[in-house]
């Protein structure tokens, strides 16, 4: 109680706790120096000082005069110096002339021993020896203050003899502590292995992912390095191309208005000489006196200008407008197109090898279906059409191929797929039948697909082996990712974030087709990233 008193007397009435660097006013009141600094730096505006506890004013700001008795009270009783045995450790109990440290405590003589007292102390089995840092309090049993020797292993606890014999757990199984701590000690080291193979197999996986990390960043630098040169010749190729294709347009504006300028000044000409010709034959027509108008000389001048053939010397200057060196569009054309082809190369091919387009095979093609002008686009027709028969085109199923296979590398394709119907899209070899019922893809060892077979059903299917997915497809886009030398093909829903469908693996022995099939609605193929 009086401990708890004198600690209330070391509380700062300002801050509530155990004084801090004390300080005494002028009053006697002690404060912590920063709290009573703060507090007098509050009156400053107002000129007026005073205690806190007491209020008495001061005149001027009170000078703060250290408490070194209070100092001293704090410091022993909240801060103690340690004791000597928690600085040195256990000192031997019969070395009282001077502190020997202690190697072995017994619990039951429940002294502490140093080496040269150990090797005199008695060897019975009654004498448990320990840490002498261990506590003899949790060697002790705390109901009949003897020395923990048993463990019973159906309540899982240490019990000493008394307990074993008349206590709670008579009648329980027991056994030595000593033999159970070993079988303890034993699982421990099988734990210890297992974890010490784990942590290796760990440090092994984290120095794989560090290397592919330093692979990914010099690949990456050194591909942002290709495409930076890229970038720069496209933009030094657009920009001879501008100026070549500007060039040529001036050009040809400026030989078209030379042309255009002459022939206009040729035609005012022939303009003029027609008007002199309709007023004097306007003037004939106007006189009275036939004499006159039938001695005029019957000239050419006055002929009909259809008879003359008057275009002929300008028909060549007509021909000449169109005859000029027309921009050579096809070139221009060819180059954009093959500018573009690098610029989708950089966007596809900087860490996946993929198509810059996936385009679908009419010859392939049932005649249930039809494929847009694009060859991007099959949809599902209800009507047939009538194509020849060859020993490419599926007549059972409703599908296509792609013109292109891939026999190396990573690839992926995207389609937009039809949230109503059944649908597949996948992968398969050449080698598929597709004539009979095993020509549906994923329905034979040649083929894999993802597809919704039944209402709101959605599976993956190879060797006519279903797995049905658990969620359903609610995005209206799915990818295809080939690994062709892993031997891996993956389905991804595009939703954000992307979400893994399911990745078959098996060792391909031919170039693969993307494959399509689509009873109701349509599928579109989209090379978008």
């Amino acid at each position: 109680m009086a401990s708890a008193d004198l600690r209330d007397e070391l509380l700062c009435s300002i801050c509530l706790s155990s004084y801090t660097d004390p300080v005494m006013l002028g009053c006697g009141h002690n404060f912590c120096r920063v709290c009573i600094d703060q507090a007098l730096d509050t009156q400053d505006e107002s000129g007026v000082y005073s205690c806190p506890e007491c209020r008495q004013i001061f005149v001027e700001r009170p000078a703060l005069m250290r408490n070194f008795v209070l100092c001293n009270i704090v410091k022993n009783f909240l801060h103690p110096e340690p004791r000597q045995e928690e600085i040195f450790g256990i000192f031997c109990t019969y070395c009282i002339h001077s502190p020997v440290p202690a190697v072995r405590s017994c619990l039951h003589c429940e002294a502490s021993l140093c080496n040269n007292h150990l090797r005199a102390h008695s060897k019975s089995a009654e004498h448990v020896l320990s840490d002498p840092r261990t506590s003899r309090k949790k060697r002790i049993c705390s109901l009949h203050k003897k020395i923990l020797e048993y463990y019973c292993t159906e309540d899982a606890a240490c019990i000493c003899v008394s307990c074993s014999l008349v206590g709670e757990h008579r009648g329980h199984r027991v056994e030595i502590l000593d033999e159970v701590s070993e079988k303890k000690k034993k699982k421990l080291r099988n734990v210890l292995q297992k974890l010490t193979t784990k942590r290796v197999e760990t440090e092994e996986r984290v120095r794989s992912l560090e290397e592919q990390w330093s692979k990914a960043q010099e690949k990456a630098a050194g591909e942002a390095e290709r495409v930076t040169a890229l970038c720069t010749d496209i933009r030094r190729q657009l920009d001879n191309l501008e100026k070549k294709v500007l060039s040529e347009i001036s050009r040809q504006e400026k030989e078209e208005s030379l042309s255009l300028s002459a022939l206009i000044h040729q035609l005012e000409i022939k303009k003029d000489e027609l008007s002199m010709k309709m007023r004097h034959i306007e003037e004939l027509c106007n006189m009275t006196d036939p004499l006159t108008v039938l001695q005029e000389p019957d000239t050419g001048d006055l002929c009909d200008p259809e008879e003359e053939g008057g275009d002929e010397d300008t028909g060549g200057h007509d021909e000449q407008l169109h005859d000029g060196d027309d921009l050579d569009l096809a070139e221009i054309s060819h180059t954009l197109h093959t500018l573009c082809g690098e610029i989708t190369g950089i966007r596809f091919g900087i860490y996946v090898e993929g198509p810059a387009y996936i385009l679908l095979d009419v010859n392939t093609a049932s005649n249930n279906i039809n494929i847009s002008n694009d060859l991007k686009t099959v949809n599902y027709l209800h009507k047939k059409k009538k194509h020849p028969e060859t020993s490419e085109r599926f007549l059972f199923y409703n599908q296509t191929l792609s013109t292109r296979n891939f026999s190396s590398g990573q690839h992926y394709w995207d389609v937009e797929i039809s949230r109503s119907g059944n649908w597949s899209v996948g992968m398969c070899y050449p080698s598929m039948d597709r004539r009979g019922l095993q020509s549906l893809i994923g329905y034979n060892n040649k083929s894999w697909s993802l597809g919704r077979m039944y209402i709101d059903h959605y599976l993956v299917i190879h060797d006519s082996k279903e797995i049905r997915l658990p969620d359903e497809i609610s995005s209206d886009r799915v990818r295809i990712f080939l690994d062709y030398e892993a031997g891996q093909l993956s389905f991804y829903e595009l939703c954000d974030p992307i979400r893994h469908l399911h990745t078959f693996t098996a060792a391909f022995s031919e170039p693969l087709h993307a494959a399509l099939c689509v009873n109701v609605g349509c599928l579109t193929i989209t090379n978008e990233n």
